[in-house]
């Protein structure tokens, strides 16, 4: 990764924890479907950094099994949309979803390992409150199957891009995932704030 993409990458987390933050459901009545659910990701900060950062700390944390985290996020994940979509759901999903972004921020900037089941523990708890999040936010006319297929798919293109990212950061440039995990830490906090 060239030091000009790195800067870029940099200064757009920077850019995320000030800019107020986005609430990742925009797409209800507009969309249905796949589209929908591969958009709702992408459509809100919260759900965004969560995702990349998921990647980013995976590959720091359990370097030998980098896609351990991510497949445990995505499972619970799933399961949060399947409580969702079958009329339950969790209290303080929206303040949950900002503690996954603070949590895992502050993981990546303190360079922090757990042991491997401890991570996939605590992703998985976070991944209930995303998941819940994007059940909730299937429109009316949309098709399940087809949601959930979007949202998983650019979840984990998410984290994949987290841990490309993450990985070749591990190598050489430690710094970076400190000053990306700080960013997201902010973000977090100001998505707290307006929770």
């Amino acid at each position: 990764m060239s030091s000009e993409m790195m800067r870029k990458l940099f200064v757009l987390c920077l850019l995320a924890a000030v800019i107020p933050a986005a609430h990742a459901h925009p797409f209800h009545a507009e969309a249905s479907g796949f589209p929908a659910g591969l958009a709702h990701p992408l459509g809100g900060l919260d759900h965004l950094l969560a995702m990349l950062a998921v990647g980013l700390w995976s590959a720091w944390a359990v370097p030998q099994q980098k896609f351990v985290l991510p497949l445990a996020f995505l499972t619970a994940m799933a399961g949060g949309a399947t409580l969702a979509l079958s009329g339950l759901t969790l209290p303080f999903v929206e303040p949950g979803i900002g503690v996954s972004v603070l949590v895992l921020g502050l993981l990546l900037a303190g360079l922090v390992r757990l042991p491997l089941a401890a991570g996939a523990g605590l992703v998985s708890v976070f991944a209930l409150f995303h998941g819940v999040a994007h059940g909730a936010g299937l429109p009316e006319a949309a098709s399940p199957y087809g949601y959930a297929a979007g949202f998983l798919l650019a979840t984990g293109l998410l984290h994949l891009a987290g841990i490309a990212i993450g990985t070749r950061l591990a190598q050489q440039r430690t710094w970076w995932l400190r000053a990306i995990g700080t960013a997201m830490g902010l973000s977090g906090l100001w998505l707290l704030a307006g929770a």
